[in-house]
This record gives structure tokens, sequence and C-alpha cells, in this order.
């Protein structure tokens, strides 16, 4: 009985993955989204992606409280399934994507609340203006081997952003008060990261 339960001891401690130390780890921007919500007339949310994020993280999971993250987005990869929409979102009312055309958010703090939980502190940059922000990241809990030979974590992370504070101002005001876009915009993050391992 004793080596039956040894033997399944030791596969199951194979099966599982083992995590590596620190490493680097790079964006895979086939599995990974940068959406936004942001209300609409006062009535309705419109949600939107970038198509093109790129980046890199370094990330011990020994020493959370260590992680660097830099992330770029392509501002004219904008995609709210809308193209006359799209354009004007890219024109110099919002992003300006001609004379700004990344956004980028650079950590400069993180903090472990357990549970998989973080609170990344860090400065977002958008339309030339640089604000600190905060993210909510919960994940990054599991790593996997890929078919390919790469090693693969992902996780989620949610910030909410004043569009104002970063010089994103066009409005149109309603006949019976309010505006057309609103202030506040709900940021979410599904990344997904590989390493070489």
């Amino acid at each position: 009985m004793k080596r039956v339960l040894s033997s399944f001891l030791l596969l199951a401690t194979l099966a599982l993955p083992s995590w590596a130390g620190a490493a680097t780890w790079d964006v895979d921007p086939s599995h990974t989204t940068a959406g936004f919500t942001v209300k609409h007339m006062l009535i309705s949310n419109v949600r939107g992606k970038f198509q093109a994020v790129s980046g890199t993280v370094d990330y011990d999971p020994a020493k959370p409280e260590a992680t660097r993250i830099s992330v770029a987005i392509d501002a004219a990869s904008i995609d709210t399934e809308n193209a006359k929409r799209d354009e004007h979102l890219r024109s110099g009312d919002f992003f300006d994507a001609a004379k700004h055309p990344k956004l980028t958010f650079v950590s400069k703090q993180v903090k472990s609340l357990g549970d998989g939980r973080f609170e990344v502190l860090g400065d977002l940059t958008m339309r030339g203006t640089t604000r600190p922000v905060t993210l909510s990241v919960e994940g990054f809990g599991t790593q996997v081997k890929d078919p390919y030979g790469f090693t693969r974590i992902g996780g989620s992370a949610t910030t909410k952003v004043n569009r104002k504070d970063f010089g994103i101002s066009w409005n149109k005001s309603l006949d019976a008060g309010g505006a057309v876009v609103g202030d506040e915009v709900t940021i979410h993050l599904d990344i997904e990261l590989t390493t070489k391992l």
C-alpha cells in the first residue's frame, strides 16, 4: 500500500507544472485583449478594444513585489466595430493617433493582496499625458507548458480613469442635460504571458 501511495504522489508531482524562478515574460498579443467601456448618452455602454498590444513583465512568483511591467498599445489599432467611430477616435478629438501613436503603462509598485490578487501602481500615458493609475490584478497562479515549448501564465486587470485627465475632452451636450460621451472609462485587460524556460 505504501509503495502504491508513493508512486501515486510521484506521478502527481510530475504532472503538475513547476514554477520557475524569476523570468522575463512577453505579452502574447494573439491571446491578450486591452478593452474599455464608456457610457453613451447616459443610457448604454459602448465597448471597444485595441488590436495591437505588446510588452514585457519581469516576474518572480517568490517575490511578486519585485514585478516590473511595461506595456505598449498602438492607438491606431482601436476597434469598436464601427469604422466611422473608430476613425473619429483616432483623430485629434480623441487619441490623436498620428501624433501620439502609443498608449503605455509602466509599473512603479506591486502589492500582493493574497489569494492571487495584486494591486499594481504605475504610470499610464495616453495622448502624451502621463497620470498615475492603480490596476486591480488577479490570476497568474497557474503555469502551463504549450506544445511549442513555451511556458504560459495568464490573468486579468481592471482600472477606471477619467479621460479628461489625459486631455481627451471632446463631447457634445444633450438637450435634456448630460453629454454624448461619459468621462469615466473602465479599462479591462485579459493578459497571457509567455517565456521560453
